[in-house]
């Protein structure tokens, strides 16, 4: 079970993510990339989840360094040097895989958006939440280059063949004033008996 209430000085765990969490398989390995302070990465560990945490400046896990279940990467997931996702850069930083989850929140690359489904596991769990077009009214990230567009995660979902579970997007006000996008979606399984679409997942409370 997640500890939905799961807190840490470096921060509390996103809502959307706790909030979904419980759909990664029990015990299944999960990428938390760029993952910056390792709220997510602690949230899964301290649930049982060998995790991975990624981020190009390691020092706000550095604390997690020799757990066990932990592993921590350094990477540019920006740079030049290339980032190995899946098994196709031979001479990168190789993220391992398959996960049965990966998150991504507060962090925005493009180039790498089609590439993390490659990374699930069957009936893993990509649990994606970050800022997006109007945020700029808000302050910062401000850059297109940072900010989703409009229903840009469902066409991700779309585009590489993930089963959507929810999707949100608009304004908040907690914890600040900000225009977020939030994607929870699975690489399907099968359902034999549903005329080829994908066995349905339980939708967590709210």
């Amino acid at each position: 079970m997640i500890p939905t209430s799961h807190h840490d000085p470096r921060g509390q765990a996103s809502a959307w993510v706790a909030r979904f969490a419980p759909l990664v398989a029990r015990g299944g390995a999960v990428l938390d990339l760029a993952c910056g302070g390792g709220r997510h990465a602690r949230l899964f560990h301290a649930a049982g989840h060998p995790v991975t945490a990624v981020d190009i400046d390691p020092r706000g896990v550095a604390d997690l360094q020799g757990r066990p279940g932990v592993t921590i990467l350094q990477a540019d997931l920006e740079g030049e040097a290339p980032v190995d996702l899946g098994g196709v850069e031979p001479d990168g930083v190789d993220l391992g895989g398959p996960y049965a989850g990966i998150v991504v929140t507060n962090y925005l690359h493009r180039p790498l958006l089609p590439r993390l489904p490659g990374l699930l596991a069957p009936g893993g769990v990509l649990l994606y939440e970050t800022f997006a077009q109007g945020n700029q009214r808000h302050g910062r990230p401000s850059s297109p280059a940072y900010l989703l567009r409009a229903g840009e995660l469902l066409a991700l979902a779309r585009d590489t063949g993930l089963q959507v579970v929810a999707f949100e997007q608009g304004e908040i006000a907690l914890p600040r004033a900000a225009v977020v996008q939030r994607l929870a979606a699975v690489r399907p399984l099968a359902a034999p008996d549903l005329d080829g679409d994908p066995e349905p997942r339980p939708l967590p409370l709210a």
